[in-house]
């Protein structure tokens, strides 16, 4: 049985929020979607005195069995391998989020292969999934535990005193999954979930389109059942960060969506528990075909245009300098009072 707690944003330190954005010297809603999430991050934290520091990437690290079929470019030893580089803080990942000020963990929720690594946090439930074209990836109690390891690892991270979790990823095959647990909870096709991934040729993705659809008429997921479409076609990283994203509400720590992978597992988490979607935030809209379908559904808008597919956490922690001059701004003393100046009111179209 999983254990998070069901929580609301603060209304009341949301509409102080709004009010203090409308107090900055600034066109009203100028900011855009950058005063959304900060009014957003205000709800979470129950405070109009917003702090995005200190933050951090928890990178959730495992394989899959349906490499077997042919879908990836790479074997299971790339996933420990860069699991070590960033328990070791060489990672593409840690580069970019020593700009941004920002932790990272490696987190082994069930790699093929061990990364020897002391830094790297041991969660693995399995050593990596079964083959999902030829039936279930994870038993339904495997996916339990592994969700329930990620609310618990959320929950660490806010008792440390993260103010910030973005949640990345790293697993060959990843994208398979995924895509095959899109399928399964949009009641979409293949053709328009699956995509090349890490570059896959013209031939690799018919081999992975194939392999999704015969996932899908194996297993026959049952579409109202988010855990028994996880457990059939998932991976213990994307239950990981399903939990991370209950965590996130439970403790209410705002927590960052990443790329496809990270937002199939919003999705899933969004689908157990409804209320987690006003702890999520978004970071950059993926390239690949089904993350588009999965924003909308969670009601989310990114707002980084990238054409990214590096995976690790990488667009989410590039959100975080944004989030930054955004709070310089909103906690900033340029204000209407402080220019004696009267401020905007709200016109026809403003919100």
């Amino acid at each position: 049985m999983l254990s998070y707690e069901i929580s609301r944003p603060d209304e009341a330190a949301m509409r102080e929020a709004r009010a203090r954005w409308n107090a900055v010297a600034k066109p009203l809603d100028s900011l855009g979607r950058f005063e959304d999430m900060l009014v957003k991050i205000a709800g979470v934290q129950r405070t109009a005195n917003v702090s995005l520091t200190p933050r951090c990437a928890l990178v959730f690290c495992a394989d899959h069995g349906v490499v077997a079929e042919g879908v990836t470019q790479s074997g299971q030893e790339v996933t420990a391998l860069v699991a070590q580089s960033v328990a070791a803080g060489g990672a593409n990942v840690n580069l970019m989020a020593r700009a941004a000020r920002a932790d990272v963990f490696a987190v082994d929720m069930g790699m093929a292969h061990d990364a020897p690594h002391p830094a790297v946090i041991r969660r693995a439930v399995a050593r990596g999934t079964r083959n999902m074209a030829a039936g279930p990836a994870l038993t339904r109690g495997e996916a339990e535990r592994a969700v329930q390891a990620g609310v618990d690892l959320a929950g660490e991270m806010a008792a440390r005193g993260y103010r910030l979790i973005v949640t990345g990823e790293m697993g060959i095959g990843n994208t398979t999954a995924s895509a095959a647990l899109c399928c399964a909870l949009l009641d979409a096709a293949p053709e328009e979930t699956v995509g090349r991934g890490a570059g896959l040729s013209d031939e690799g993705l018919l081999r992975k389109r194939a392999a999704v659809r015969r996932a899908l008429d194996v297993n026959a997921p049952d579409r109202g059942d988010p855990l028994d479409a996880l457990a059939k076609l998932g991976g213990f990283e994307i239950a990981a960060m399903a939990g991370a994203f209950l965590g996130g509400m439970t403790h209410r720590v705002p927590v960052v969506i990443d790329g496809v992978i990270s937002a199939a597992a919003a999705l899933v988490a969004a689908r157990l528990c409804p209320a987690a979607k006003a702890y999520m935030l978004p970071s950059h809209m993926s390239g690949e075909q089904a993350a588009p379908r999965i924003m909308d559904e969670l009601g989310l808008r990114p707002v980084i245009h990238g054409g990214m597919a590096l995976g690790e956490g990488t667009g989410a922690v590039m959100l975080m300098p944004l989030l930054d001059m955004a709070l310089a701004v909103y906690a900033g003393s340029h204000t209407f009072a402080g220019l004696g100046m009267a401020a905007y009111t709200p016109q026809g179209g403003a919100r």
